[in-house]
């Protein structure tokens, strides 16, 4: 499951600093390339909750085999496109694939493990593995894409997705499909669900290259609204809703899950951020910008070992706020080292916290997210928590990079405008986290600080 999950971590960010050598391959710009990153998060983030309804339905066991195998088929197709076109449908499958496998492999962890320090634990390494991905596919992508080519970037995942295909069929028990009475898939739904955040990122980003439409920069975020808007009434007269309305019931949930998207968006700035200031800013090529994440990537495992014993001894809202507040800092360190133009190292201590932010928030965001779930919807918990980090890095990204780098605020330093942007989302997450019914410690957590 954790191999799974790293690889399919890697493919969020693997495509970052191969950019520039896909975009010359296929002669297109950076704009037309941005759909090389956020196709990717999108369709996965947004089918994320039918992935975890189908595993409910279906069986886990079946639905993770069926999505590792389509993400490792789009693997080797994005590989081998012979056309831009054909990268980005490739794209948009490997997230397909994503949805569909990655919220049967994290309702199986929790599932294994009793509530309690070992389903901790479990999912500690689980982000652990996520946030190491994430990180290493900077450095992955340096090394490959200067020694190997950018389509090795995703032909290297291909043999590992084969072994998460055997290992899965003689170590996963089999669990049982739904009865087959039980209520159909809420296609509408799910595709009102995956229409919502695209056409609000594809406006965010429109809006900022010049000559756009005005029905384009208008007419996108009018259709993201009601499609939303659509979303909640299917889902109120569906008789198998997509997302069940008892799970805004919890609070708790719902809350960690709204916290999750907007550290998430924060997050994956952060990581764009860095990309731009040593390759753009400091002519770092792509191993070296890859190594220098290294860092990151280190102490990423480091607090990750941390968080699991802080949880019990702090509380979990408690160590999301200190990785909300680890995160603000660091991008406020980001805008203050571009100010400043100081070297690659300077960036280092923003990675640090950066790595404590994920440590720290993620972790326990995690935990809450899929507080008391049960059999019956555990994928559905898991899907939903999956959803709203993938979106939010998705809307974040779009938001705080898109405004922040447009050519429409030339006259302003775009590291200084993304940074506050995000700030802003951070406040606000910290709110929700205040807010949040987050019970004390548990005598089972407690009993793992010890």
């Amino acid at each position: 499951m954790s191999m799974l999950q790293f690889f399919i971590a890697v493919d969020v960010t693997v495509v970052n600093i191969a950019l520039p050598s896909i975009g010359a391959d296929f002669d297109v710009d950076g704009h037309a390339l941005t759909w090389v990153v956020v196709g990717y998060t999108v369709a996965g983030g947004g089918l994320l909750m039918l992935g975890g309804r189908l595993g409910d339905l279906l069986g886990r066991r079946r639905v993770l085999l069926l999505g590792t195998g389509l993400f490792g088929a789009a693997s080797l197709l994005a590989g081998l496109a012979s056309t831009f076109a054909l990268l980005v449908v490739a794209r948009l499958l490997q997230g397909a694939g994503e949805a569909i496998a990655l919220p049967a492999a994290m309702a199986t962890i929790v599932l294994m493990f009793p509530e309690g320090p070992r389903r901790s634990r479990a999912l500690s390494v689980w982000a652990a593995v996520a946030s190491c991905g994430l990180v290493l596919g900077f450095v992955l992508s340096g090394i490959i894409t200067a020694h190997l080519g950018w389509r090795w970037i995703f032909l290297v995942s291909v043999p590992f997705v084969l072994i998460v295909l055997l290992a899965a069929v003689f170590l996963v028990e089999r669990d049982r499909p739904a009865a087959k009475d039980a209520p159909q898939l809420d296609l509408p739904g799910a595709l009102l669900l995956t229409a919502c955040p695209l056409l609000f990122i594809f406006g965010v980003v429109e809006a900022g290259e010049p000559g756009t439409p005005a029905w384009v920069v208008l007419g996108a975020p009018a259709g993201s609204v009601a499609a939303g808007a659509g979303f909640v009434r299917v889902e109120t007269r569906s008789c198998n809703p997509l997302l069940p309305l008892r799970f805004f019931a919890n609070r708790t949930r719902v809350a960690a899950n709204l916290a999750t998207m907007l550290l998430s968006g924060a997050l994956s700035t952060s990581f764009l951020l860095f990309t731009f200031y040593l390759q753009d800013r400091l002519g770092i090529g792509p191993l070296g910008a890859g190594l220098t994440m290294l860092p990151l990537a280190v102490s990423l495992i480091i607090f990750s070992m941390l968080v699991p014993r802080l949880l019990g001894r702090w509380g979990t809202r408690a160590c999301v706020l200190a990785g909300i507040g680890f995160t603000a800092a660091a991008m406020a360190a980001i805008a203050l080292v571009s100010a400043l133009e100081a070297s690659g190292v300077a960036m280092i201590p923003p990675m640090l916290l950066i790595a404590a932010g994920m440590g720290f928030g993620i972790v326990g965001l995690q935990y809450l997210a899929v507080s008391g779930v049960t059999e019956d919807d555990a994928g559905t918990a898991s899907g939903v928590q999956r959803a709203a980090d993938q979106l939010g890095g998705a809307a974040g990204v779009a938001v705080c990079v898109g405004i922040g780098f447009a050519p429409s605020l030339h006259s302003f330093d775009p590291f200084l405008v993304a940074t506050l942007l995000a700030v802003m989302g951070l406040v606000t997450g910290a709110v929700v986290a205040l807010r949040m019914p987050a019970p004390a410690p548990t005598a089972d957590l407690q009993e793992q600080a010890g």
